[in-house]
């Protein structure tokens, strides 16, 4: 199998060159001359057609965190809203943030300017995002009666901003990318809530797991009970597609991510599943190069590489049922436009044609060039299979 991949893997990288025609759009291009733009659908964003194995002319592309404070703009928003809190609960901030990357940039999916985090507070979990310190859980769940007092969540009434928002974001991009909602899985949310914040060492959680995995099951059933619920409220308002957060799965053996992680994605799977058959769900967990098999169990439509595995090893891996998002490392946008071409280029090869999204192994890092931002999508978006 790894033998036939990596034949079609190299005859695919003999037919591409990349050039740079008059206008300065990089390309791929066969030997044949260049591949100009096809007409597109009218009805489907390039993004979905990708993901759901139709013949498209590139790969889309949309980056992670690709609204936020590296762009100067968003900068000025954070001098007059300095709350995280306030900038991701209103409208009118969470729209205006959500388009910025949209306008300058115009990548292949828009995604809501939200945390995986804004669901706690209507689930009677107080929260806050403190500046230079993240997320701060108020009373962190230890014991059965915490969990007991750990309410559903209901979407409309708790985070009513979010669907607003959504349906206002698809009227403003207008079919011309695909609108993207995300919520956070359950083990990574149950790993905030019961650690009171970020971990380095996730011991309150393990200690939870491996001393009361009742208790623990107990609250990670509620998360993916309400998760379904949002991802499907999402759907409802707006979102095209919904990106699945697993950040802190990877700190889980492979068979413990087996039992605190992975049926509990799966039960969201197939909860969305009955009531919206056809939104993509994409899932994305941080350092999953020891779990990548398992990941396509979940019954996710994209699985999304971080950058410490290798494109052509995770595809081969994965397998051909399930499309592939990433992953180029953030850190290249840190390097020289020639150098950032080359990474996109080794990426969207190793990929191979179709069912690919081209995207970053983790979200944009703070401080990185805006104009180097522009030139990866300027590069994607003139790539041609």
């Amino acid at each position: 199998m790894a033998s036939i991949y990596s034949s079609s893997l190299s005859s695919i990288s003999a037919k591409l060159t990349l050039i740079t025609p008059s206008n300065r759009r990089p390309r791929f291009c066969c030997s044949l001359g260049v591949a100009e733009p096809k007409a597109t659908s009218v009805t489907e964003p390039l993004l979905l057609n990708a993901v759901r194995g139709k013949e498209v002319e590139r790969p889309p592309v949309w980056l992670m965190r690709q609204a936020g404070r590296y762009m100067k703009s968003y900068q000025i928003i954070c001098e007059k809203h300095p709350s995280f809190r306030e900038r991701s609960e209103n409208v009118d901030l969470v729209v205006e943030i959500s388009l910025q990357p949209w306008k300058v940039f115009r990548p292949d999916g828009v995604i809501l300017f939200s945390d995986i985090l804004t669901p706690l507070s209507g689930m009677n979990i107080p929260f806050d995002i403190v500046k230079g310190k993240g997320p701060v859980i108020f009373d962190p769940i230890q014991t059965a009666a915490d969990v007991e007092k750990v309410r559903e969540f209901t979407p409309e009434e708790s985070v009513p901003y979010v669907g607003e928002a959504l349906t206002i974001l698809r009227k403003e991009v207008n079919n011309e990318a695909a609108v993207l909602g995300f919520v956070g899985a359950p083990f990574t949310l149950a790993s905030y809530v019961v650690e009171g914040g970020s971990s380095k060492h996730f011991s309150k959680i393990k200690r939870l797991a491996f001393s009361q995995p009742k208790v623990l099951h107990s609250l990670l059933q509620k998360f993916a009970t309400s998760m379904a619920k949002y991802i499907q409220y999402q759907a409802d308002k707006g979102a095209q597609a919904v990106q699945i957060f697993d950040s802190w799965a990877t700190e889980l053996s492979p068979v413990d991510f087996e039992e605190f992680s992975l049926p509990y994605i799966k039960l969201i799977v197939e909860t969305v599943k009955q009531t919206h058959p056809n939104i993509p769900l994409i899932l994305y967990a941080s350092g999953s190069g020891g779990l990548i098999e398992r990941l396509p169990l979940t019954g996710v439509d994209v699985v999304s590489l971080d950058w410490t595995v290798d494109m052509a090893e995770g595809r081969r891996r994965l397998g051909t049922g399930v499309a592939v998002q990433g992953n180029v490392d953030p850190g290249v946008l840190f390097g020289s436009k020639e150098f950032i071409t080359e990474r996109i280029k080794d990426t969207v090869k190793k990929a191979g044609k179709g069912k690919h999204i081209l995207n970053l192994g983790h979200g944009i890092v703070v401080g990185t060039p805006e104009e180097n931002v522009a030139h990866f999508f300027e590069v994607a978006k003139g790539l041609r299979y």
